[in-house]
């Protein structure tokens, strides 16, 4: 007989990952100090199933809220879940040995800012274990890649947020890992700081790490992701391959044109989703293919110049929206657990502020 054909093992696994949070009896909001007696348990992840296989790009999407840093706190071990279970490189959360082979960096890293680049690296290489001499060869090739070597004697301090962002990617990369877990890595970057760690992030994928990192910025995560999952108040809204989540069906038609006559935009504008004049230019919106081809005959018989003729799928941008206004929110999917109680006097008293 063959041997059986196994799966490989995901390199991050989850499996009804949940973690629900306790509000304080006594607590204060929007300036008042409040008295909680019930509802005082939040989700912030329900039942979080996801399979990230080596070697990909996997993103973790969702609106501020969703649960995004809580899912890889969890992964971290820097937060326990309330129930589920979790295994990186099949193995369960906290093995040492796997922790060696991880890198991470937070959401909004604190760094000592009187350190230089150089000796911020030198002493997180002392913390991973990595010999005096191992260093010296490793740290400069981190700071050249994440290009930072004109500032390697710098002060953190002097560091643009930015640069402090590179750094921390230098830092996440010091033990060679085979996973890097990045949240919101992106955030408050400017597009050219954005598209250095998205090439860093690729670069990554060229060498055979599992990237994993959430983020809110969906055309860079629709640039590099393999695969995506979408979170929304702490629940999965859906997981896969992007080309599988994203429709092939074209949404609709952008034509693009110049010397064009009131006249003619008058004559189509009920066809048309949208009209847009830029200056000498115009930019029609068309959803059917048969009135784009009319629209595009018109242009060229009336002297008009065609630009571009582009047809338009649904961007992951579009997607995410659509899906989101598709779960609005209610108490279950916020993760409101409400304990059943008896009426009573005290009841009418809950919540109540002082």
């Amino acid at each position: 007989m063959g041997k059986e054909f196994e799966m490989p093992v995901p390199i991050v696994q989850t499996r009804n990952l949940t973690k629900v949070y306790v509000r304080d009896v006594i607590g204060t909001e929007f300036g008042q100090l409040r008295i909680r007696l019930k509802n005082r348990k939040v989700a912030a992840l329900q039942s979080l199933n996801l399979d990230v296989h080596k070697g990909q790009i996997f993103g973790l999407l969702g609106p501020n809220g969703a649960g995004k840093t809580t899912a890889i706190k969890i992964l971290m071990g820097l937060i326990f879940p309330t129930s589920g279970t979790a295994t990186l490189m099949g193995k369960p959360l906290g093995d040492k040995s796997v922790k060696a082979r991880i890198g991470f960096l937070p959401e909004n890293p604190y760094f000592y800012d009187y350190l230089k680049g150089y000796e911020f690296l030198n002493y997180y290489g002392q913390l991973y274990g990595i010999s005096s001499s191992e260093r010296k060869k490793k740290i400069p090739g981190l700071l050249e890649m994440v290009g930072l070597s004109h500032a390697a004697d710098l002060p953190l301090k002097g560091y643009s947020k930015g640069m402090l962002q590179r750094i921390g990617l230098a830092q996440a990369l010091l033990n060679d890992p085979k996973i890097v877990f990045l949240d919101e890595p992106q955030s408050g970057l400017d597009p050219f700081g954005r598209k250095e760690v998205r090439d860093l992030i690729l670069s990554l994928k060229e060498k055979g790490a599992t990237v994993f990192f959430s983020s809110h910025i969906l055309t860079d995560a629709e640039m590099i992701c393999d695969r995506v999952a979408i979170l929304s108040r702490g629940r999965l809204i859906n997981v896969g391959a992007l080309e599988d989540i994203l429709s092939a069906r074209i949404k609709a038609y952008e034509i693009e044109a110049t010397n064009i006559s009131d006249q003619l935009i008058k004559d189509v504008e009920k066809d048309c989703s949208l009209v847009l004049k830029r200056k000498q230019n115009v930019l029609f919106m068309i959803e059917k293919e048969d009135q784009a081809e009319i629209l595009v005959k018109k242009i060229v018989d009336s002297s008009g110049v065609l630009i571009s003729f582009s047809p338009r799928r649904e961007t992951l941008e579009e997607y995410f929206i659509r899906k989101i206004e598709d779960h609005p929110a209610s108490e279950a999917e916020q993760g409101i657990t409400k304990s059943p109680q008896k009426p009573s006097l005290a009841s009418k008293k809950e919540d109540s502020s002082l």
